[in-house]
């Protein structure tokens, strides 16, 4: 169903308005307003589509809801009736790694918990939750991307297809392309 929105932005728009959709994203840095890839994809949305950036950076599946950013996105779902459909991009895993005092989760108890909670709020509350995978850092060793968000990917995959929603996997697409940069190229994104 992405795909639909990312295609459509390339012909020219409809004269009849499509029904209303909504996005709105869910997640970490990496895909927040002033650092990560959710400007750039808002802009290739058509203009039929309401584009909502509830990302934050610095937060985990955990912090997320602890801080209560999670509860103005429950309230901005509220406003669903106003949309033929709402879509819920959700994509954590940077910030949940060890070593992140208040953020940090259990990748094999609280990392599942937190995305499954989501994923099964965002179903109650009538929108279509879409998971991420986390997107790859641009650390390299002897030439060779180091992917330390695997096993959050790997996470996420499977509770998407324990659930039977959707997922981007958003790790392996960013890993093969920084690869193919290399280190010099993708210090240039920074």
């Amino acid at each position: 169903t992405l795909t639909l929105f990312t295609a459509a932005s390339a012909v020219a728009e409809p004269q009849t308005p499509l029904p209303p959709v909504r996005i709105i994203l869910v997640g970490d840095s990496t895909m927040a307003v002033r650092s990560g890839w959710g400007p750039g994809f808002s802009s290739d949305i058509v203009s039929q589509v309401t584009f909502v950036n509830m990302a934050k950076g610095g937060r985990s599946s955990g912090s997320y809801r602890a801080e209560g950013s999670w509860t103005n996105v429950l309230n901005e779902l509220k406003r669903n009736a106003e949309f033929k459909a709402t879509y819920m991009l959700i994509q954590f895993g940077h910030n949940d790694q060890p070593g992140k005092p208040g953020r940090s989760t259990d990748l094999a108890t609280e990392f599942p918990v937190n995305i499954r909670q989501y994923v099964q709020d965002v179903l109650t509350n009538g929108a279509k939750p879409v998971l991420i995978t986390p997107l790859t850092r641009r650390w390299f060793t002897d030439g060779k991307v180091k992917n330390d968000l695997a096993p959050w990917a790997d996470a996420t995959k499977s509770i998407a297809a324990e659930m039977g929603v959707p997922v981007l996997d958003l790790n392996a697409d960013s890993m093969a392309a920084v690869q193919k940069m290399g280190p010099v190229e993708a210090n240039t994104l920074a």
